[in-house]
């Protein structure tokens, strides 16, 4: 068990270990609730589909192929 200390604002170090854990990195959302005697820490689920948003690079390639087929499809 870690042991952490409050800073004067209140804000505190998640230890290295449980950040690479939760994959905590910076910007990461954390929700915060209170418990029985305790208080929570949870992180947020990433959206998928916001993660993969910009990683092949298409330059808008792939929507206007996904257009056209779609209005292919329509018209038989």
């Amino acid at each position: 068990m870690n042991v952490v200390k409050a800073t004067v604002k209140g804000q505190i170090l998640i230890p290295v270990s449980l950040r690479r854990k939760y994959r905590i990195e910076r910007g990461t959302a954390l929700r915060v609730y209170g418990g029985k005697n305790r208080i929570i820490l949870e992180p947020v689920d990433r959206d998928p589909v916001e993660e993969g948003r910009g990683m092949l690079k298409t330059k808008g390639r792939v929507l206007k192929s996904l257009i056209e087929d779609r209005k292919r499809e329509a018209k038989q």
